[in-house]
C-alpha cells in the first residue's frame, strides 16, 4: 500500500519542513510514503472563503483517483488514540488498498465536493494547529503507527 499525504500551500517554517522531512523517511522504511504539495492560491485577498475553498478543492480533486481510499483531516473527524490509529491503518492495509490519501486542506477547509469525495475524517485534536505544524504532527503519527505495528520501542502506553 501506498501512503500519499496531499497539503495546500507551501510551508515556511525550515524547522517543520525538515521535520516532515524526518519523518517521511523513516516511514519510508515501512511502506511507499510520498507528500504533494499544492502550491498557494494567488491573489487571496480578492477571493472570497468559499471561492478559495472551491479553487483549492479542484487542485486536490485532481490528485486522487477513483480507487483511492480518501481521508480528510478534518477538526469534526474522528478522533483516535495513537494506537487505535495503528489498527486504523493495519485494516486499510490489509483490504487490499493500493493508495491510501489523507489531504491537509487549506485554511477554510474543504469545498462540499472533497467532503463528498471523502471516505472517512480524523481529528487530530479539538485544539485548532496550523496547517503548517499540522505536517509535522501527522507524520509523526503515521510514524508511531507503524512503529506499534512492528512492535518497535518508540511508542509507551
Amino acid at each position: 500500500m501506498q501512503i500519499e499525504l496531499i497539503v495546500v500551500g507551501k510551508t515556511d517554517s525550515k524547522e517543520v519542513s525538515a521535520l516532515v522531512e524526518m519523518y517521511q523517511k523513516r516511514i519510508n522504511h515501512y511502506c511507499r510514503f510520498s507528500i504533494t504539495t499544492l502550491p498557494d492560491l494567488r491573489n487571496t485577498k480578492n477571493l472570497s472563503s468559499n471561492q478559495q475553498n472551491q479553487s483549492e478543492g479542484e487542485r486536490i480533486l485532481a490528485q486522487l483517483t477513483e480507487s483511492d481510499y480518501v481521508v480528510l483531516l478534518d477538526e469534526h473527524g474522528e478522533e483516535l488514540r495513537s494506537m487505535d490509529f495503528a489498527q486504523w491503518i493495519r485494516k486499510r492495509m490489509v483490504s487490499g488498498l493500493k493508495r491510501l490519501v489523507f489531504v491537509i486542506g487549506g485554511p477554510y477547509g474543504f469545498s462540499e465536493e472533497v467532503y463528498r469525495r471523502a471516505n472517512s475524517k480524523l481529528s487530530l485534536s479539538k485544539m485548532t494547529f496550523s496547517h503548517q505544524i499540522v505536517r509535522a504532527i501527522f507524520a509523526e503519527q503515521i510514524y508511531r503507527a507503524f512503529t506499534i505495528l512492528n512492535n518497535e520501542p518508540y511508542h509507551h502506553e
